[in-house]
């Protein structure tokens, strides 16, 4: 920290998504401000990430010819989410995405008016189960979009402190006043706690988020190594009301997946999802705003089966999906291997007629271009796929235990307002903080609306936060 000041306008805790854009909208109205990140670099959770971000009537949108709004935004938002999120602040997180994406094309980031037919080509794609895509994907994904930010931060003079904890918040008369680091008091007008969610505290995923566990020795966390909690603390400190309880994002994978998909790889094309009686129960590449609840949804074990050519047919050079590391979890008895789907389904507990009834129906209808059950042909044509799946024919067959194990973030966090402004137990704001991203919960709700949710939700309602807390209001 400078030497020269002994106080701050505002003081921000976390340099992922949300914290870099409180603090570069507090220092572009003026303000002097100071970021403390307790990591070794900036970026956290949104620089792991695709970068991906959902925004309704955006310049990209209109350049593609694709009339959309947030008032559109906000309803199927708010539907999806069964309106268990409060209105007035999805209203103002839906208003405020569009901007907020400007805003960062503004600062450097790229976002081409092209279709993109996944979350890792820059343009425009569907994000998740919208009508209308909203999914803005950036050139050099969360990475590009982190360091636009950070440059800006720089330029606008943001004071960043690295590899440094906040301990506690200051207050003084019901006012959030400062926060203390390194065992120093820092002074400040106004606080912005951004420091991100809790995936790598395991006593606060079974206070907050125990479904998470459920995945049992399958579980693992892509989010970043400083989502430890540090929000939750800090809010205990000062009264604040919490949010969001059992609610987070978790991505189904097989068992044997550790690593985010474009490291371990993707599973093959030609696979049917079947559930504990044998039976295909969803369309296999449903988005996973709502896959994962599809999966827990089922009363018992789910199943990925596949046959030898998709095995075989799986690309080289990722670290879990590749022909190889299937056929080794396969001889070590891992993943089920059978000469005959009848064998397979004595093997994992299925109904035979049932689970070769599955297949054989399956193989006249997705071979063939067509799904009149899970309609699966429109989610690959929307993903770019201009070839049929082979039919699962080939033997042996596999079968590999699958659920929702991904956690990629946690929900619960500090209850904000309109204007991002922290409210205590009563329901009535603590004067001086502010919170944002998966600190700051209530726009990540029970449904995870889909790709870009948590980047756009971070972004614009950091933004909110930042100028929020450089108004002292």
């Amino acid at each position: 920290m400078s030497d020269e000041r002994d106080d701050w306008d505002v003081v921000v805790i976390g340099g992922g998504g949300a914290g870099l854009a409180a603090a570069v909208s507090a220092a572009e109205s003026g303000r002097s401000v100071l970021l403390f990140e307790s990591e070794t670099e900036l970026g956290g959770s949104t620089q792991l990430s695709a970068g991906l971000f959902t925004a309704a009537g955006t310049s990209v949108q209109e350049r593609l010819g694709i009339d959309d709004s947030p008032e559109r935004f906000f309803q199927h938002y708010m539907d999806l989410n069964r309106w268990q999120l409060e209105p007035g602040l999805i209203a103002a997180f839906c208003r405020g995405a569009g901007p907020a994406l400007e805003w960062l094309i503004g600062l450097g980031v790229e976002i081409p008016a092209r279709v993109s037919t996944n979350a890792h080509m820059p343009g425009l794609c569907q994000a998740g189960v919208e009508d209308v895509w909203r999914g803005h994907v950036p050139k050099d994904q969360g990475y590009g979009l982190v360091q636009a930010l950070a440059r800006a931060a720089r330029t606008s003079g943001v004071e960043v402190v690295l590899n440094t904890r906040v301990q506690r918040l200051l207050q003084h008369e019901g006012r959030v006043t400062g926060v203390v680091a390194d065992d120093i008091e820092v002074p400040a007008r106004a606080v912005v706690v951004a420091s991100g969610g809790f995936a790598r505290d395991p006593q606060l995923l079974e206070r907050y988020y125990p479904d998470a566990l459920r995945a049992g020795d399958d579980l693992f966390v892509v989010a970043a190594d400083g989502s430890r909690g540090d929000h939750l603390r800090l809010g205990d400190q000062v009264g604040a009301d919490v949010t969001g309880e059992g609610w987070g994002l978790r991505l189904p994978t097989v068992y044997f997946q550790r690593l985010h998909h474009w490291q371990s790889g993707f599973p093959p094309k030609s696979r049917v999802y079947v559930n504990h009686r044998g039976r295909r129960f969803m369309d296999e590449d449903a988005s996973y705003a709502v896959s994962g609840g599809i999966i827990d949804a089922q009363d018992g074990p789910v199943w990925a089966v596949f046959d030898e050519r998709a095995r075989t047919s799986l690309p080289p050079g990722y670290a879990h999906w590749n022909a190889e590391h299937v056929l080794a979890e396969a001889e070590a008895g891992r993943t089920l291997r059978a000469d005959s789907l009848a064998e397979l389904a004595g093997m994992a507990g299925m109904p035979a007629d049932a689970l070769e009834a599955t297949v054989r129906r399956w193989n006249t209808q997705l071979p063939e271009g067509d799904d009149p059950e899970f309609l699966r042909h429109r989610t690959l044509a929307n993903k770019g796929s201009t070839a049929d799946p082979d039919p699962i024919d080939r033997p042996p067959f596999y079968a590999a235990r699958l659920q929702p194990a991904e956690l990629v973030c946690t929900h619960a966090g500090l209850a904000i307002d309109a204007k991002a402004r922290v409210r205590d137990v009563r329901g009535d704001v603590i004067p001086g903080l502010f919170a944002a991203g998966e600190a700051g919960a209530g726009v990540l709700g029970e449904r995870y609306v889909g790709g870009g949710n948590a980047v756009a939700g971070a972004v614009t309602v950091g933004r909110l936060a930042g100028l929020g807390a450089a108004a002292g209001s």
